[in-house]
C-alpha cells in the first residue's frame, strides 16, 4: 500500500455499490474496469450469487466496487438470501450505481430496485448508469432515458457500454468526484478479497450456467472439496455439482459424461485464464433435494439468511 506521504492531497478512496436487477451487467461492467475477469457472467439472471470486491486502484484514487446479487422477486429461500445479501452492501458504502439495461424498457423489478434504494439509502449519493448504451435503438435512446430518470429523480444518469467501454472514462470522473478524501484501503496490487478457491467455484457454475438449459442451471450449486498446489504442474481442484433432482443430475452429467465434459473444459480455461497456470479439474455431481429452500444446506453453502421475522 502507497505511503501517505506519496499520495496527492486529493486522493479519493471509497466503497461503490452496484446495484440493479439481474443481468444488467454489473459484474461484466467490475471486470471490464479491472481489465480481468473475477466475477462470473453469463446471459442467464441471477449468475452473481454472493457479495465480492472489486477493488480498482491509479493514482488518483481507489474504487472498491461492491459486487452483489441482483434484487429480484424471490420465489425460494436461495432468492430471499441474494436480495438480503444485496441490500446488505449498501450498509457501508459511500455510493451506489444503479445499473439498468438500457436496450429494454424499465422491468418491474427495476421499480423495486429504486423503490428498496428510495427506502434504505435515503442519505447516500446515486448515480444511475445506463447501461449497453450500444444495443438501444438511437431513436429511443433520449425516451428511455427519461424513463429510468423517473425511476429515481434528480439522480444524475450516465450511458455506458460495459462491453464496449464506451462511456466508462465519464463514469469513471463521476465515481471520484463523489469519493471522500482518504488513503487507499487495499494494496495497489489486490484486485479482489475472494480467494482462487472461490473464485475457482464462481467460474465452475459460470460454465455450467453455458452449457445447460432451462430450470437446470439455477438449481445448480458449486462446493471445491480439494484445493492443492502442485508446484509446477500447477493446481488440482475437485469440486461437487449439487442439483435438486435425478433427473437434472443425468443432464448435467449427460449421455457418457459428454455434458460434465464440455462443463469441466469451459471451467478448466476460465480458471487457467485467471490463475495463469495449469489447472486439473475434477467434478462430480450429486443430489441434495430442495437445497434452494434448506436453511441449513444454504448456511452450508456459505448463504446469508435474513432475520426471521419475528410475530406480533
Amino acid at each position: 500500500m502507497p505511503s501517505k506521504a506519496s499520495l496527492p492531497e486529493n486522493y479519493r478512496a471509497g466503497f461503490v455499490a452496484l446495484a440493479g436487477r439481474p443481468n444488467v451487467g454489473k459484474s461484466t461492467l467490475m471486470n471490464a474496469l479491472l481489465g480481468q475477469k473475477i466475477a462470473a457472467v453469463s446471459p442467464r439472471p441471477q449468475t452473481t450469487r454472493k457479495r465480492q470486491l472489486g477493488i480498482f486502484t491509479t493514482e488518483r484514487g481507489q474504487i472498491i466496487f461492491v459486487d452483489a446479487p441482483g434484487i429480484h422477486k424471490p420465489h425460494h429461500k436461495l432468492g430471499e438470501a441474494m436480495n438480503y445479501e444485496a441490500l446488505s452492501t449498501w450498509e457501508d458504502v459511500d455510493l451506489i450505481l444503479f445499473m439498468v439495461d438500457g436496450a429494454n424498457l424499465p422491468h418491474p423489478e427495476d421499480r423495486l430496485v429504486a423503490d428498496f434504494l428510495q427506502q434504505t439509502a435515503k442519505d447516500l449519493p446515486v448515480l444511475i448508469v445506463f447501461n449497453k448504451v450500444d444495443l438501444t435503438p438511437k431513436d429511443r435512446r433520449e425516451a428511455y432515458q427519461a424513463m429510468y430518470r423517473e425511476l429515481l429523480p434528480g439522480a444524475p444518469l450516465i450511458p455506458i457500454s460495459a462491453l464496449t467501454n464506451e462511456g466508462l472514462d465519464a463514469l469513471l470522473e463521476a465515481i471520484y468526484d463523489r469519493l471522500p478524501v482518504s488513503p487507499p484501503y487495499y494494496d495497489e496490487e489486490t484486485l479482489t478479497d475472494l480467494t482462487e478457491r472461490e473464485i475457482a467455484a464462481d467460474l465452475i457454475r459460470e460454465a455450467a450456467l453455458l452449457h445447460l438449459r432451462d430450470e437446470v442451471p439455477h438449481a445448480l450449486a458449486v462446493r471445491i472439496d480439494e484445493f492443492k498446489e502442485r508446484g509446477e504442474r500447477g493446481a488440482y481442484i475437485a469440486a461437487t455439482l449439487f442439483v435438486e433432482r435425478d433427473s437434472q443430475k443425468g443432464i448435467v452429467i449427460g449421455k457418457s459424461g459428454a455434458m460434465l465434459k464440455q462443463i469441466g473444459t469451459t471451467a478448466r480455461e476460465a480458471i487457467e485464464a485467471m490463475s495463469g497456470r495449469k489447472v486439473f479439474l475434477d467434478l462430480r455431481v450429486k443430489v441434495r433435494k430442495n437445497w434452494r429452500n434448506d436453511p441449513a444446506t444454504l448456511r452450508r453453502f456459505g448463504f446469508r439468511l435474513p432475520p426471521a421475522k419475528k410475530e406480533r
